[in-house]
């Protein structure tokens, strides 16, 4: 998602409530007549459907989730509880034994992989598809 010059002087829970809104526009065809619930650590977004007199930014974004209404619910949980908040823009932790998600390396499934080279087909479909114009 690229930000506007006017959208960058947003408030943290103007910018929240924006991207959920570029969410929902981005996965529409998934949740598309699907329950769900959104959970956030944002408190703003639980009020964005409620809100009785908004902003003209939010007007804008109420009107567009606004065919998520009986299907969407919006918890609210506080960042301290809410351990994979803000993931995206959060550090990545070694995994260590200090880190909450650690996993010891003798527990994790090995799992084989296998593909095929796709450059070689590539190449070869090109040679049979170029050798009649030569």
């Amino acid at each position: 998602m690229q930000i506007k010059p006017t959208e960058v002087r947003y408030s943290a829970s103007q910018m929240e409530c924006l991207f959920f809104v570029w969410e929902l526009d981005e996965l529409h065809y998934y949740l598309d007549g699907s329950v769900f619930e959104v959970i956030t650590d944002c408190n703003a977004m639980k009020s964005l459907l409620n809100m009785k007199t908004p902003n003209r930014h939010i007007l804008r974004w109420q009107i567009a989730i606004q065919e998520y209404r009986g299907n969407m619910t919006i918890a609210h949980k506080a960042g301290n509880i809410h351990n994979n908040s803000d993931v995206l823009s959060r550090w990545v932790l070694a995994n260590a034994p200090d880190n909450p998600a650690y996993v010891p390396l003798e527990d994790e499934p090995q799992i084989p992989i296998e593909g095929i080279n796709i450059t070689d087909i590539a190449t070869e479909f090109f040679e049979e598809v170029r050798e009649p114009y030569r």
